[in-house]
């Protein structure tokens, strides 16, 4: 049935009208919504976003009525073009996220199609239950994707996939009758034959259809070998056939959501989904990291480790490894690794009655050793294998870190064998790319016998969209060989639909086609996926004639090419969308709203989407990306935790600078680029500033387009400056190294005891404090795009500061990270020639004041016996800035060096101040939800002997904002602690 290709604006209104959730049709969301996860783009009709299910039947008797194909969409991570398409996307993540009843006694559970997984097992955690399939992207991907796709992750070998866990799925049918599909009886459907209600009529046609006669050989010569358990290829007939009425040998039940599993959408719209658990998984952990000189080696040590039946047994590449060291926040991950091994793999071990997991670890170690397979192996138990496997699930996103735009793909990243047949499956394989002059990307669940393997293409290039269908086809028929699986989990879509006909035949392709048609008459749901899909190599994400997108920038993109390639890195896997109890950074404005444009992808979708001028020239002239960075509070979580290290931050002041070129920029703009200055006029007299800030701030706020409710920060009776002017210490310095000390515009005026006792404190650690007159760090330059101004700053500190690189043991030291790590952020980049090689080495000896008397602890150059010993107790929260750049660890291991100290990090996100955005009128509200998610919560239920710390200047303003709770700076406990002489 040919669809309608466009929406009349009246139409969709009345569509909206109808809802309580809400949609768009606007260009901006049409364009957010063109791309997945996957190498795919098409614009969409619209979104509509649906508050419940009563919304969703609305919205598919609407489609119904009008012939316009509905596009089902949760997290969007799907890697093969399953949420790509023209018809109206159904985003079910913005509202329906609720868990809507857990049965404890029994062990299941049901739940709306937008709760996530990891947030699922967050809640069933404290009742001893746990569902078990975990993909890579566990921490934003949702239920609906899950059963969709047939999900299975890396804990397959243990439990399964999500087809083993669905007792029954509630769905939408095609005219918009509700059905729930559970275990029933075949024969039930037969009861009124001639009954109207579609589920029947599908019930029926589809047990008739299993009934032909030879369908059981069909099936058996059509469909992977029965040894492949990851398999979700094409529609599940051979599963529902097991059930005992179409096989008097087995007990299998009939259950019509088995089918449903792994349809990817195109047969009905889940609504709810009721899942079985298992009980909680022990805490006894162990993983093996066996190295390997080859894949290979690693491919026939997996079929020895299988024989003792691991938890988990995971394969990551050199190419990966390589990329993941790239990634500040992957780069702690490697701890582990030794040397450069070619391949590495991941073995899990679960301690039970036959013994711990380190002595089945210890022994598979030895077997391993005796077989002479791989040259080490490294054991890691406890809360480090946590570190392990998340640096297997960034496998995915690091990807990206590849330079140039030929980039591993995701085309036959799904493919499963026996794992008999898998060593011989990847020498052959590995042929094939030497034919194809290709060196692919290994990375696997290689216990379960399925491999994401990944061609390096350029899809920019003719030679690379040829390259893309040439290495598809040969990889196709290797598997079809090995009557393998084109997918193991990660589904159809549309990037390997193409090749079903080859792989299970004419015959069984049109059975497929018959089964669509008897759920899906008029092809409305999901059109194009598993059937009658388009050339996989059509509708691609980039053109054949795609430029270089040239333009002369503030800051040096140079490393990846240029800033348009900074933007391209984004790959859509969405680690951007998790949420606020991951204890993650990236991004608050997504974890407060759960809108798409409010995440990292978002903003570089729309930029990737609407930068692309004229004459490959950068254009930077677009309301949309204006719209989509509005809320980027600049909290470079994503700088950290992005895999792909797609910097948003300095993306957004970059095209802030540029936009405003051309655009007349607001008072308030000035006025918080001038902060510092009025700030300082304001010094002189103090106390009659204070006066006026008090009994004028409404005024001021109103003038400034700040929200009312804002406090203003007061002015110090001193600044640190000042006192730091006319201060002279008299205590002897015994410590080596010099500090040089960064006074930064936010301590200096608004918390100079801070900045004070800072000084104090070094001094009475024996170390010898310097002040150099300098201007201030630039960062509200930054943080609203003053470019010029901001490049002025840093090269002005730069020439202040180059003198001690001529020093041993000088180092920079500043207080609030923010200010201070713009000499390791920005002023390397910003910079040019020799002020910017100047600005990497002094990035080299520039440190926060936590991570500066953390590296003298480590050294033994400070210690315990230099602090008291009352007991304190110490909930911290740390800025964002240097949680993106530094280590929270030494920050805890600061305040706990005190004997008596115990600290308690608070695993909080930003707290939503973020600099001058939460003072901003039309911010105000989403910088205070934000500050709910984390940090508000955890400061008001602090017990009264618990000393609250904010390390950042924003940070201690919004927890007093907003739970009137007085938080200190990390230095003033450890002032109060250390021995006074």
């Amino acid at each position: 049935m040919k669809h309608t290709t466009a929406i009349n604006t009246k139409n969709f209104n009345d569509l909206i009208a109808q809802l309580d959730g809400d949609g768009y049709q606007d260009s901006l969301h049409r364009h957010l919504y063109a791309t997945d996860a996957s190498i795919y783009r098409e614009l969409p009709l619209g979104v509509v976003f649906p508050r419940h299910k009563t919304d969703c039947q609305k919205i598919v008797q609407w489609a119904d009525k009008n012939k316009i194909a509905l596009i089902p969409r949760a997290a969007g991570t799907s890697l093969a073009g399953q949420c790509v398409g023209e018809g109206l996307v159904v985003d079910v993540s913005r509202y329906m996220t609720a868990i809507l009843e857990l049965n404890k006694e029994e062990g299941w559970v049901r739940v709306e199609p937008g709760v996530i997984r990891d947030e699922l097992n967050n809640y069933l955690a404290p009742f001893g239950w746990y569902f078990g399939p975990n993909t890579s992207t566990a921490n934003r991907c949702m239920m609906a994707g899950m059963v969709g796709n047939n999900s299975c992750g890396s804990t397959s070998i243990e439990f399964g996939n999500t087809r083993d866990h669905v007792l029954s799925l509630e769905v939408l049918l095609a005219n918009g009758e509700f059905a729930v599909f559970q275990d029933e009886d075949p024969g039930s459907y037969f009861n009124e034959p001639n009954g109207s209600k579609r589920k029947d009529l599908i019930g029926r046609q589809i047990i008739n259809l299993l009934r032909e006669e030879g369908m059981a050989d069909k099936i058996a010569k059509a469909y992977p070998h029965p040894e492949i358990h990851r398999r979700n290829q094409g529609y599940a007939l051979d599963i529902l056939r097991q059930a005992g009425y179409f096989d008097q040998g087995s007990d299998e039940h009939f259950n019509m959501a088995k089918l449903l599993c792994g349809s990817e959408g195109t047969l009905a719209f889940t609504t709810e989904i009721v899942l079985n658990l298992v009980p909680l998984p022990g805490q006894d952990v162990a993983v093996l990291c066996p190295h390997f000189h080859s894949v290979n080696e690693a491919m026939k040590a997996t079929v020895t480790a299988m024989e003792d039946s691991p938890s988990k047994c995971e394969l990551m590449d050199r190419t990966i490894l390589h990329c993941a060291w790239e990634n500040p926040e992957q780069l702690k991950n490697k701890f582990f690794i030794e040397g450069d091994p070619a391949a590495v793999l991941m073995i899990e071990f679960r301690g039970d009655e036959s013994g711990s997991a380190k002595d089945k670890a210890v022994l598979m170690g030895q077997k391993l050793e005796k077989h002479q397979m791989g040259y080490t192996a490294t054991l890691v138990e406890g809360k480090d294998t946590d570190r392990v496997w998340n640096l297997r699930a960034a496998g995915l996103g690091v990807l990206s870190n590849i330079k140039g735009d030929a980039k591993p793909l995701a085309c036959i990243e799904d493919t499963a064998v026996r794992l008999v047949d898998l060593p011989q499956y990847i020498a052959e394989f590995e042929e094939i790319c030497k034919e194809h002059h290709q060196e692919a990307v290994f990375y696997a669940h290689a216990g379960a016998g399925e491999l994401h393997l990944r061609p390096i293409l350029n899809l920019k290039t003719p030679e690379g969209v040829k390259g893309l269908r040439d290495i598809s086809t040969a990889s196709a028929q290797l598997v079809k060989k090995y009557k393998g699986v084109l997918s193991g989990e990660h589904g159809d879509g549309r990037v390997r639909a193409e090749f079903l006909p080859m792989m299970v035949g004419d015959e069984m392709y049109e059975i497929w086609r018959r089964v669509k048609a008897i759920w899906d008459p008029d092809n409305l749901f999901n059109p194009g996926k598993i059937v009658d899909a388009p050339p996989m190599d059509t509708a691609l994400r980039y053109t054949t004639d795609e430029p270089s997108w040239d333009y002369e920038t503030y800051y040096s993109f140079q490393a990846a090419g240029g800033m348009m390639r900074v933007i391209e890195k984004c790959n859509g896997t969405g680690d951007c969308r998790k949420l606020a109890e991951t204890g993650g950074t990236m991004c608050p404005s997504y974890m407060a709203t759960r809108y798409e444009k409010d995440s990292t992808r978002g903003r570089a979708n729309a930029m990737r989407e609407y930068m692309k001028g004229e004459q490959g020239v950068l254009s930077f002239d677009s309301e949309e990306v204006m719209e989509v960075l509005d809320l980027c509070i600049s909290c470079k979580g994503c700088k950290n935790e992005c895999p792909s290290n797609v910097d948003m931050t300095k993306l957004k002041s970059e095209y802030y600078a540029q936009y405003y070129k051309s655009h007349s920029r607001s008072i308030r703009d000035h006025l918080i680029l001038k902060f510092y200055d009025l700030y300082r006029f304001a010094s002189h007299v103090p106390g009659l500033s204070n006066i006026v800030i008090r009994n004028l701030s409404g005024l001021i706020k109103k003038m400034a387009r700040f929200h009312p409710e804002r406090s203003l920060p007061p002015v110090s009776s001193v600044t640190w400056k000042k006192w730091m002017n006319r201060h002279q210490s008299a205590l002897p310095k015994t410590q080596k190294t010099k500090v040089y000390i960064f006074i930064d515009e936010f301590i200096d005026v608004n918390e100079a005891p801070i900045g004070i006792k800072t000084v104090q404190l070094l001094e009475q650690l024996g170390y010898e404090v310097v002040h150099l007159q300098h201007p201030e760090s630039g960062r509200a330059a930054y943080s609203k795009g003053f470019l010029e101004q901001g490049r002025r700053f840093a090269q002005r500190n730069v020439e202040v500061f180059a003198s001690i690189l001529d020093e041993s043991d000088a180092v920079i030291v500043g207080v609030e990270p923010s200010a201070v790590l713009s000499f390791r952020d920005e002023y390397p980049e910003i910079l040019r020639d020799e002020w910017r090689e100047k600005a990497r080495k002094l990035s080299t000896q520039t440190w926060t004041v936590e991570e500066f008397l953390h590296q003298e602890l480590i050294h033994g150059h400070i210690s315990a016996d230099q602090f008291d010993q009352a007991p304190r107790q110490i909930a911290l929260h740390l800025h964002c800035h240097y949680k993106a750049m530094a280590e929270k660890e030494a920050v805890v291991a600061l305040l706990s060096l005190p004997e008596n100290h115990h600290v308690e990090y608070i695993p909080s996100g930003c707290c939503g101040m973020a600099g001058s955005f939460g003072f901003e009128k039309e911010h105000f509200e989403l910088s205070m939800q934000i500050g709910e998610l984390a940090v508000f919560p955890a400061m008001r239920d602090l017990g009264k002997e618990t000393i609250p710390v904010a390390q950042g200047v924003s940070c201690r303003h919004q927890v007093l904002d907003g739970v009137g709770v007085t938080a200190l700076h990390p230095v003033e406990v450890l002032w109060e602690a250390v021995n006074k002489s």
